[in-house]
């Protein structure tokens, strides 16, 4: 039997951003085939959006006109000029749609941008981003961040981190909890049955041997040997410059990279508005348009969709696999 649709969960992000724009034409664009719920002030909607309030996820799968679980932000918004007085209205339409999500009500969560000083001046807010918040709604202490679209998979194994602390955050214990939840990942949201990793060095040719450090042989190189021989289908370390041309991508499924912009840069090359960023090892789906408020046009209808519209089709592609039956 055909499971009933559910809903893919969009938190509102920051209302004087792009975030609202660019889930009303979302929804213009892919609600016919993927059912979505909006948590946020309908007020805060660009001019003349035909939205309709809903009080349940499963209304939403009926809608007519963009679907709204209408919450009170309490303050008027103005495209550009983030309001702290909206800020906790922001954080709880986060945690709105994990609780929609967890409860089964929704299949996956999709964030729109948040400005997180904002949120810091209006709320105190404790996180330092989206990830870290969710982590903690779902008591998980291990988390990854994947950026994906249909031309390349990446994961850093540190984020947003100085350049100078990489290589003493970038510890075995990391690497490893790093791969292990990207590859059951692969195979639990993305239905690859025998995922394949390709693992950068953290140093120019993967260290050469130790002319250029020894992180590579002494910490990296062990760590990816012990999980080969786990089973894990796993190269590298490997020189982070021949990692990225058509050639090499064709052979894994995703890139594990040592540095936020080792991962970041080649995808954003490759299709900078395509880009879906995930939390891995969650216990639902999460996805989020790879970019952020760009208060610098919010409020002009100029705003490019393609990233949330990727995101929310990947949001429920992988909500799919999870409910599908494993080969």
């Amino acid at each position: 039997m055909k499971p009933a649709p559910r809903p893919v969960a969009i938190s509102c992000g920051e209302p004087a951003g792009i975030g609202p724009e660019i889930a009303v034409a979302a929804w213009n664009a892919v609600g016919k085939d993927i059912p979505l719920v909006w948590i946020g002030d309908p007020t805060h909607l660009p001019a003349g959006t035909n939205w309709q309030a809903v009080t349940s996820a499963a209304d939403a799968i009926t809608a007519t006109a963009f679907p709204v679980l209408r919450r009170d932000f309490g303050a008027p918004n103005v495209a550009g000029r983030p309001n702290p007085t909206h800020a906790q209205g922001v954080i709880d339409s986060i945690a709105d749609a994990v609780a929609l999500v967890q409860s089964g009500d929704c299949a996956a969560l999709c964030t729109a941008p948040i400005h997180k000083q904002a949120l810091i001046d209006g709320a105190h807010f404790a996180y330092p981003g989206h990830t870290e918040y969710l982590a903690a709604l779902a008591g998980r202490s291990s988390v990854v961040m994947m950026l994906a679209s249909d031309m390349l998979r990446v994961v850093p194994a540190t984020i947003h981190i100085p350049l100078a602390q990489v290589a003493v955050k970038l510890t075995a214990a990391t690497l490893n909890d790093t791969i292990l939840i990207t590859h059951a990942a692969l195979v639990r949201d993305f239905g690859i049955a025998k995922p394949r990793l390709a693992v950068a060095g953290l140093n120019p040719h993967a260290g050469e041997g130790g002319k250029f450090g020894c992180e590579e042989i002494e910490m990296i190189t062990p760590t990816l040997d012990a999980l080969r021989a786990e089973g894990l289908n796993i190269t590298g370390p490997l020189s982070a410059d021949t990692m990225f041309h058509p050639a090499a991508r064709a052979t894994y499924d995703v890139a594990i990279c040592m540095y936020h912009d080792q991962a970041l840069i080649p995808i954003k090359t490759l299709d900078f508005s395509g880009g879906v960023n995930i939390t891995l090892g969650l216990p639902f789906v999460r996805t989020s348009p790879d970019h952020g408020t760009a208060f610098d046009i919010a409020g002009t209808d100029t705003a490019d969709a393609t990233s949330m519209i990727a995101a929310i089709r990947m949001a429920a592609g992988m909500a799919h696999a999870r409910t599908a039956p494993q080969s």
